[in-house]
């Protein structure tokens, strides 16, 4: 909650310069939200919904580091994509080691309601073509960090290969996945570029390519064109 407060102020405190924010509980602090927290996260998507704040997020499971039981980590993942459905907003998921569960209470809520034409982005996405094929058959999109650029990147390149190019997104989840040649270094969004290069090698063109068409993407997925 305390973050999802900072990035609204950190937005209101640049009004003209295009930032837009997220607000949501990470699975690590699943444990933490109470009924009295969730209200205060529902009042800040609604009173700044569209204008600054544009899905929820980051939100899911985490069974690598399990900081909160697994089965709060599973209400709190369905409670939040409940209100990101009732808000009519995209949802940023978090998913470590915890695909099957994240399927699983995705299709649950989809079950009771159906979500948005485009239900958000799973990422830092490092699984496999097949999951990325449902995954997109559901209309999510997927996102890609620094570690496509490490040597050991394997499957995020095929996966990338596979993907349609609008259904791309580039990311820093600064300051954690620092890029090579800088890793091992505080991430920042100006490495972005070398995130691009990857990718524009992997798909035959150059970075301005790459640039026009995720840029495109992550206006479209949040709602901003």
């Amino acid at each position: 909650m305390e973050d999802s407060q900072a990035a609204i102020d950190l937005a209101l405190g640049h009004p003209g310069q295009g930032l837009v924010v997220s607000v949501g509980v990470h699975p690590h602090d699943a444990k933490s939200l109470t009924p009295e927290a969730l209200q205060q996260l529902r009042e800040l998507a609604v009173q700044y919904r569209g204008a600054l704040v544009v899905a929820i997020g980051e939100i899911g499971l985490d069974y690598h580091y399990d900081f909160s039981p697994r089965d709060v980590q599973r209400d709190v993942f369905r409670t939040q994509l409940e209100m990101a459905q009732e808000l009519d907003l995209p949802v940023i998921v978090h998913d470590r080691e915890a695909t099957a569960d994240c399927l699983a209470v995705i299709a649950e809520v989809a079950a009771q309601r159906s979500f948005r034409e485009i239900p958000g982005v799973f990422h830092c996405y490092s699984g496999s073509v097949e999951t990325a094929a449902i995954l997109l058959q559901k209309g999510f999109y997927l996102g890609f960090d620094g570690p496509i650029t490490f040597k050991n990147a394997r499957k995020a390149l095929e996966v990338i290969a596979s993907c349609p190019r609008e259904r791309l997104v580039l990311e820093t989840d600064s300051p954690y996945l620092t890029p090579v040649p800088h890793r091992g270094h505080r991430n920042s969004p100006e490495y972005i570029p070398l995130i691009g290069a990857k990718v524009a090698e992997i798909w035959g063109c150059d970075i301005a390519e790459v640039a026009a068409r995720t840029t495109a993407n992550a206006r479209r997925l949040f709602g901003l064109t």
